[in-house]
């Protein structure tokens, strides 16, 4: 199977692809994705928070609730790709096992080429492919790459325990967008019956 992510990483040191049909248009579905405040789900407030604690990162301050795209960007993830309202990619450098991550931005065209030493390169996905007309095949793929072999043994320790955590990320997000954008299309079918 060809992902949208194989031009920018072909071959990753990790690869989590999750898959769910959605009975909403795909617009709907992505603007829901895009739209989704993460850490308004408690599990993913608890992950972050252990996160934090494991690591012994400097706690969070208080943050403003915002959609997953408008937090990420703001953390430094660099858009690679977008195309609405069918894909979205995402991606960064950075050192994922340090307690304060900064994520880095690299531009689209130097992406696949980045070699910096002793980083991990991720990129994900955001894709929402219609199939019939109030039906969306949506799925999020998170692929990372370690530069060097210093950047891949850290990271293979760091990924052994906090795959737990953003694994569990992933199967929250995903029926979280189901539940919002099939409420968000309810609504519309509803009012056009009105």
């Amino acid at each position: 199977m060809t992902s949208p992510l194989d031009l920018f990483m072909p071959r990753p040191d990790v690869r989590e692809r999750f898959q769910a049909t959605i009975r909403a248009p795909a617009g709907i579905v992505m603007e829901e994705a895009c739209a989704l405040d993460l850490q308004a789900l408690p599990l993913v407030r608890l992950v972050f928070w252990l996160r934090e604690r494991l690591m012994g990162a400097p706690p969070a301050g208080p943050r403003q609730p915002q959609g997953l795209l408008a937090e990420t960007r703001s953390l430094g993830w660099g858009m690679l790709v977008n195309t609405p309202p069918s894909l979205i990619i995402c991606g960064a450098a950075c050192q994922p096992w340090v307690a304060d991550v900064t994520f880095r931005p690299i531009p689209a065209e130097q992406f696949a080429s980045y070699a910096e030493p002793n980083q991990v390169k991720i990129a994900w996905t955001l894709e929402a492919d219609a199939v019939g007309p109030d039906r969306t095949r949506f799925a999020h793929e998170t692929r990372a790459v370690a530069t060097d072999p210093e950047a891949r043994r850290h990271f293979a320790r760091y990924w052994r325990w906090a795959r737990v955590g953003i694994i569990g990320i992933r199967l929250l997000f995903m029926p979280a967008i189901r539940r919002n954008a099939e409420r968000r299309w309810a609504e519309v079918l509803k009012g056009e019956r009105a």
